[in-house]
Parts: C-alpha cells; structure tokens; sequence
C-alpha cells in the first residue's frame, strides 16, 4: 500500500505506512487527544472516528469538548433516546420523525398513537441508560436513494420517506445500533457505551407541527440535555431552575410590565410601567443615534404590494407577511422596514457630498410566526426594529462598518453584556451574483478584523440580499441572545436604482449597510427582564424609590420627599397605605425598587432619610439634598 501523508491545521505532516483511522491518527499525536476524540474533518467533512484515510487528506481531530464534538455527541443521545422510544413503546407504534442536536441539547420529534407525559420521561431515561450499559456498536450503513426509499417503506417510516424523496443524492448513510436504525449524515459516536448513563436528563414534553407547519401533523417532541460528565449536566441543570426563576413571562406580570391575551396572540400589551422601561430604551437608543451621525425617519406599516415584489420580500417572506387590500390595490403590512428607508434615500437626487447618509427608523413590523413558536415578548407577531439604513460611497465602507460595532460598543455596555461574533455568509436562496456577494463578505470580514473581534463563521445563514454579522449577547446565566446585526447590500441599490452624483458628474450605486443592535425593543425587553430577574437598574427601574411613612403623620413629609425628587426628575412614588412599614418594604422589594426611604418623627426633626437598598438593605440615615444627588447621579450614568 502507498504510504499516506496526513496533513494536520497546523500545517505539519504525519507519514503511515498504510492506512489508517482517524482516531489512530489522534493516539499518535498524544494519548489524551486519542481519548478524547470523537470525530473528525477529512478534507472539510466531517467523518465518525473509525473512519479509514487511505489517500493523502488534510485532518482536524474533532475532541468531545470542542463545540463540534458536544453537537456530534448530543446528537448521538438523540438517537438513543428514539430507540428507548421504540423499545418501549413498539417500533409498529412508533414513527420518527427529526432528531438534531440543539444549544446544550438535543430533541426527537415522534408520530405516536398516544401523547407522551412528563411522567413517562423517567421510564425513557432508564432505558436510555440501559441501551448505553449494553455498549452497542454505532455503524454507518450507506444505500442508494432508491434502496433508501425501499428500506424506509418496509419499516413504516413514512417522515422519513418523505425526507428522502426531496434529497438529490444519489447515496444516503443510516446510522445503526442493535435493532435500531435511522436516517443520519453523521457523525456519532463509535458505540452507545461511548455515552454518560449520568450525563443526560429528559427535560419536557412539547408540541411540534411536522416541518413547523400547521397544516402538517402534530407530532410529540421530547426536550433533553446531556454532558459527557455529570458536574457539567448538574451545572446546567442548576441553570435551568435559575432561568424558570426568571421567565421573563412571569416577572412580566408580577411586576406588571405587560400581558398576553388570545384576543391578540402574538401581538403583547404593554403596561405603564413596561411603557417605562421601553421609553427609557428608546430615549437611550435616540441620545446615542443622535451623536452618531442618524437622522431619524418614519415610514408607513403598509405599502403596496409592488414594492415588496421589488425589494424581494415577496419571494423570500410571503408566508410571513399579512395582507389587505385599499383602492382596489393589494398592499402588505411591512415584515422590515428596508424598502420604506429606500423610498425616502430615493425622494431627491443625491450627491457623493451627501454621502453617508445614516437613517434610523424605530419601526413596528408585523410578522406572521406560527402559534407554536410564540413566546412571550421572545417571539411575536408585532415588534419593533431599531433598524437604521446607511447609504456611503464604497470608499467609505469600512470606515461606516467600523462606526456601526463602536455604537455597538456603546450601546451595550450599560447593561453589562458580553457578545461574540458571528459572520454569516451566502444562503442558498439568495439574490445577486456570487462576485458581488464575495465582495460584500470579504468587507465585512476585513471590517472585523480591523477591529480586533474574534468571530466565527457561519456559513449560508445570511440574508438573502447581503452577508451579515451578528451580535450574540451572553447574559448573566451565559445564554446567548442573537439581538445586533448588520448586513451589507449591493443587492437594493440595484433593485431599485439607487444612484448618486459622483465627483465625475456622473450617477453611480451607493452601497447600502442594514443594521439593528437591539434587534427589536420586544425581545431585548424580555432578555433584559431574566438578565436582571426583574432588578432593573436604577436608570430602566420604573419606580426609581419608594417613600415609605411609618404612620399617616409622617405623610406630609413623605409627599415633601416625593416632590423633591420628582422636581430632579426621579420617579418615585409614596406608599400611603395603611400597612405596615415591614409589609410595605417587603412589596417595595418584590416589585425591585432600587431604593426605600423610610421617614418618622427622627426624619422630619433632621430633614433626613432613612434610604434601603433591595439588595444591600439598611443604609442608614442621609441628608435628602446628598441622597438626591446621588441617585440623580446614577441614573445620569446609567450606572
């Protein structure tokens, strides 16, 4: 056999004598790389670890506590889970449907006669872990399509009939352990003993329309997490109670923010003190846009169908889009507020003088989500985008993208969010030719770099006019929170002949930059909410401080307090119930005021209160004049 010759990311060269696994390959670059390693890249695709290179390929080791190596891991579990299913329930009874890794976890979605309980979770675990002690191999099982097709038939699996029909390969893989056999790309692990009988825990029990559609069937998906070791499955676990904790649909009526009613599903209602905080944001956002160079702009909710078919929203967001029709004309109530900042851009002739031109919209756009993916103010059918539009020369790309991650910057900083970056490339249903999205992804990319971000590339999951980079938060329980974008787009200009006098005299296309860094005021109030548990800080609090008066005659005093601060701009309120002061300073702290100031006799005698803090509690006695100044002053820094 020719000798082969492994080519490793660092650019160093392994030589076999023959042919070789790609966890052999792990062992002889060390021991605990071999251990830990649970797939592999050969030549960029991903391949299982038993997988045998005899030809000359470039390899990277894919280790179990890489990102891809839990994805490929969780995945595995998923597959498990099916055959607990199976096992338990009857492979004749049973039909599966999808089964992919998530975010800290996996899911399998089954066609069965009879709805799971979350009482039946703890029976499909035992066998979980029954099917991992019995260490079955893991094989991969490749067919033609049409022996696919036969196979799935015979088996009763009609999703996965279904799913392989639409495929355009001529060959397909099947991943199977003892009796167990399903649809699967790859990769998994070697064996189910590979697994942690201790890492993994069934979670819920959840609806899913077959392919999110509501015309489909509804299926029973099951909910798990799972970690090649148990400290880590606990952590999360441990997590997980902490999230419930901070539904932010629950802390949203609590602390009566806002409210979900069926005479409106999807679209939330927002209360006055929700009303406060999303005006504190707004105002925020507008301040920081203003110094930035934005111009601030309105366009309509509805616009004439045409448009949309010109912007192509028709083609890619038709499904999502409501309609009507005024003047005999059909029209559509806006799912983005792109082609409206287009119309305004095109209202006058432009010159490269002009240019940029920087437009923010705090825009309300409607969407059309499924009911079964509606949450809370997380996903809904009415929210509103900070979008912002910027027109510049092509010189002046990277000079604008870098502004627009400075804003970034800026903006996030008061509520403490770290982020990463991702840059999101072509999808296969775009528009526009390949030169021209190369170019847009190469500016993008270089703007990054420029500015020392570390980021990862997600390929095929831009949008369908431009590439993008996207801001994930990390909140205080390390979730991360997709929320800031920007995209950069030739497409529009030309759609929609965009031009500008050059210095030449002559019309040229201006470059168009989409951004959002909220993302929409809705969902960046509900990660705010479970962020902070409810516990604004002073500055977004809706009730900055509570006055709280021993006794009716300490009123007077307290409302003396209350006009003071108030007259500096501080939202304060009395509590002029007759309660007592322990029973009005606990609702004061569950509804997280920042501050109580508690007055009597001893008050009013020094002209002083006595301030609490909801977290630190007795602050003692201070001057009203030094407590005012000092919480004007952090609400002034948003500290």
């Amino acid at each position: 056999m020719n000798q082969v010759d492994i080519t490793l990311p660092d650019g160093s060269v392994l030589e076999f004598d023959e042919e070789v696994t790609v966890r052999e390959v792990a062992f002889e670059i060390g021991p605990r790389l071999g251990k830990a390693t649970i797939a592999g890249k050969v030549d960029s695709k991903e391949v299982d670890a038993d997988y045998v290179i005899n030809d000359d390929v470039e390899l990277e080791i894919i280790t179990i506590d890489s990102e891809e190596g839990l994805e490929i891991y969780r995945h595995s579990m998923a597959h498990i889970m099916a055959q607990a299913v199976e096992r338990i329930y009857g492979s004749d009874e049973v039909q599966l449907a999808i089964g992919p890794s998530i975010e800290d976890g996996f899911y399998y979605d089954f066609d069965i006669p009879e709805n799971f309980s979350d009482n039946d979770l703890e029976e499909i675990e035992a066998e979980m872990q029954e099917i991992i002690e019995e260490d079955l191999e893991i094989e991969r099982i490749e067919l033609s399509k049409k022996e696919a097709v036969e196979k799935m038939k015979d088996l009763g699996e009609d999703y996965k009939v279904e799913m392989l029909e639409e495929l355009e390969d001529d060959a397909v893989s099947f991943y199977q352990q003892g009796d167990f056999i399903d649809l699967c790309r790859g990769p998994h692990l070697t064996s189910t003993g590979k697994a942690n009988a201790e890492g993994f825990k069934l979670l819920n029990v959840a609806g899913a329309y077959w392919r999110g559609d509501e015309d489909n069937k509804m299926l029973q998906r099951i909910y798990g997490t799972a970690f090649p070791n148990k400290s880590d499955l606990e952590e999360h676990l441990d997590r997980l109670e902490e999230a419930k904790k901070r539904d932010h649909r629950k802390l949203g009526q609590k602390l009566d923010l806002f409210s979900l009613h069926d005479e409106g599903k999807g679209f939330p209602f927002f209360h006055p003190k929700g009303m406060v905080v999303r005006n504190e944001l707004i105002d925020f956002w507008k301040e920081e846009h203003r110094q930035a160079g934005y111009k601030e702009i309105k366009t309509p909710v509805i616009l004439n169908q045409d448009l949309w078919k010109q912007s192509g929203h028709w083609d890619h967001y038709k499904e999502d889009m409501y309609f009507t029709e005024i003047d005999k004309e059909p029209h559509a109530v806006k799912p983005m507020n792109c082609p409206g900042g287009i119309l305004v851009y095109k209202d006058k002739m432009r010159s490269y003088r002009d240019l940029p031109i920087r437009m923010g919209e705090l825009g309300l756009v409607h969407r059309h989500e499924r009911s079964g993916t509606l949450h809370g103010l997380m996903r809904v059918r009415n929210f509103t985008q900070d979008d912002a539009h910027i027109f510049c020369l092509p010189s002046q790309i990277e000079e604008e993208l870098t502004g627009v991650i400075k804003l970034v910057d800026r903006i996030y900083a008061p509520f403490g969010f770290n982020y990463r970056v991702e840059l999101s490339t072509k999808p296969d249903k775009a528009m526009g030719s390949d030169e021209l999205w190369d170019k847009a992804t190469d500016a993008l990319r270089e703007a990054i770099e420029a500015n020392d971000l570390d980021y990862k590339v997600n390929e095929g999951d831009g949008a369908f006019y431009g590439p993008k980079i996207d801001f994930h938060l990390e909140d205080c329980l390390g979730r991360t929170w997709q929320c800031g974008t920007v995209q950069l787009d030739f497409q529009m200009p030309e759609r929609f002949d965009l031009t500008y006098v050059g210095q030449d005299g002559e019309e040229h296309r201006p470059v168009m930059i989409h951004r959002a860094i909220f993302g929409s005021l809705e969902r960046f109030m509900g990660i705010l909410i479970e962020h902070y548990a409810g516990a604004f800080p002073t500055w977004l609090a809706p009730i900055q401080t509570e006055v709280i008066p021993v006794t009716d005659d300490h009123l007077d005093y307290a409302y003396q307090v209350k006009e003071e601060l108030a007259d500096a701009g501080v939202r304060v309120e009395v509590d002029a119930r007759q309660e007592k002061v322990g029973y009005k300073i606990r609702e004061a702290q569950v509804q997280q005021v920042p501050y109580m100031l508690i007055v009597g006799d001893d008050e009013i005698e020094d002209k002083t209160v006595s301030v609490r803090d909801r977290r630190e509690g007795d602050l003692g006695a201070k001057d009203l004049a030094e407590f005012k100044a000092e919480i004007v002053k952090e609400i002034e820094n948003r500290a």
